[in-house]
């Protein structure tokens, strides 16, 4: 008999190692993403047939690719198995990173680039991370996979700079592809076989609730708040280098800026999370966060000549940025329903990567035409339109998410277990799926009355 579940239970040793695992695989993937963002602008002099518009594309294609087959990957996982497409994925980023490092052109990198992107596995990580984790850890080790991100974005950009003055942008991409056969090692030896695969609707797209997702207003805002957020960071960085060069600062020295900026930025940071969350003021945190970006822009417009002047400005525009990238997930979560959670992220995760592969690509092509003043103006427009945007979103129910399994429920008596449970101090909304033993519960943390909901869950339980 299955044991009755505990709420307030720690993650199991296997579940921590699953988690742990498909954490480093996002994070090596996403390293395909931003490892190369900080250099390749600065050493494409070494490239034949280099531009500002096709370094822009070489930069920006993998998140397009990304964004154009991640959602497919995910739902053919479904059908073929997680840890092979998983596998496939990897390969393909491996093959990319292969034909990037053998190239001496711009377009063999942009192949390659696309190659690497092709390989979109982002959505068959996160439901083998259903797969492998019980109801009540599930959303505690989505978080973790998502913090991946984070990681992979400062380590991208410290190390970067210093590794290609050692090693060139192909000695770069034999490092990504080495990561890659890493990965699919991790995959392999230590992550485990799921028992039983199955569709999780807080983990991955329904395809039946993608109207639902898209016609949700609060939804739809987050959505190009995230895409602008990526387009105008990446376009940003066709720039960036360069001007750190031209004022003075070798490449090999920008992770001296990079470092501490990346640093400082997220302790600036971390006061406005707690007035966000804690205080309930998300949103005007938010619409600060997004006027911060515009600021920061505009000063890039103006004042970018002088180096001291760049590094301020970057302190500002990281400010505002890993504060936006941090509460954008949250707000999504917080918006959606419980049982349309896995469909609002698959949408929100192909805006974020569509945003960094059009900002590339866009920005190599204005800086090529306007300047790095035109691409900074061009980026404190997009963040205006954002900005307008914000102002009219609902401030967000500070509820979290909590999964039960309903497996030892007795379903016969399901529907009066809803309406005990939605009695339980702090429950604000339940919905079940007794097909597929899940119940999706909206809570507010502060309120919520643990051990009512265990004993419940005892009560309910068959012996």
């Amino acid at each position: 008999m299955t044991p009755i579940q505990d709420i307030a239970s720690p993650m199991t040793r296997p579940e921590k190692r699953a988690t742990w695992s498909l954490a480093s695989i996002y994070a090596f993937r996403m390293l395909g993403l931003f490892l190369i963002m900080p250099v390749l602008s600065l050493f494409s002099e070494q490239l034949d047939g280099a531009t500002p518009a096709l370094i822009g594309l070489a930069i920006g294609i993998y998140g397009i690719m990304q964004s154009l087959l991640q959602i497919p990957f995910g739902l053919i996982s479904d059908r073929l198995g997680r840890k092979k497409v998983i596998v496939a994925g990897l390969l393909l980023f491996f093959a990319g990173s292969v034909v990037a490092a053998l190239s001496t052109n711009i377009y063999g990198i942009i192949i390659g680039r696309a190659i690497q992107g092709s390989g979109a596995i982002a959505a068959a990580v996160m439901a083998l991370v259903a797969d492998l984790t019980q109801e009540v850890h599930r959303t505690k080790a989505m978080a973790l996979i998502g913090a991946s991100i984070g990681v992979s974005f400062g380590v991208a950009i410290t190390t970067g700079p210093l590794i290609a003055s050692y090693i060139g942008v192909h000695g770069i991409f034999w490092l990504i592809s080495a990561l890659a056969l890493v990965a699919i090692l991790i995959i392999l030896l230590l992550v485990p076989n799921p028992r039983q695969p199955k569709k999780h609707r807080e983990a991955e797209v329904i395809p039946g609730h993608f109207s639902d997702a898209l016609t949700n207003v609060e939804l739809l805002r987050l959505n190009y708040g995230i895409f602008i957020l990526h387009l105008v960071m990446t376009a940003s960085f066709v720039v960036v280098p360069l001007l750190m060069r031209d004022a003075g600062l070798m490449p090999a020295q920008h992770w001296m800026v990079y470092l501490p900026v990346f640093v400082l930025s997220l302790a600036f940071m971390i006061p406005f999370i707690i007035l966000a969350e804690k205080k309930q003021k998300m949103k005007p945190v938010f619409i600060g966060a997004i006027a911060v970006l515009i600021l920061a822009f505009l000063g890039l417009m103006l004042l970018h000549g002088v180096l001291i002047q760049i590094v301020a400005l970057l302190l500002l525009f990281f400010s505002g940025f890993n504060l936006l990238e941090a509460t954008l997930p949250s707000l999504v979560s917080k918006t959606a329903p419980g049982d349309l959670r896995g469909t609002a992220m698959g949408v929100y995760s192909t805006c974020q990567f569509m945003g960094a592969g059009i900002g590339g690509a866009a920005g190599g092509w204005c800086f090529g035409h306007y300047g790095a003043s035109g691409v900074f103006m061009a980026c404190a427009a997009l963040a205006c339109s954002w900005l307008l945007l914000a102002f009219g979103m609902k401030a967000p129910r500070h509820w979290a998410n909590m999964l039960l399994s309903l497996d030892q429920i007795e379903l016969q008596k399901i529907d009066e277990f809803e309406k005990n449970i939605l009695e339980i101090a702090g429950v604000e909304e339940v919905t079940l799926h007794p097909k597929e033993t899940v119940a999706y519960l909206k809570v507010d943390k502060r309120q919520l009355n643990t051990d009512a909901l265990q004993n419940l869950i005892v009560q309910y339980s068959r012996q």
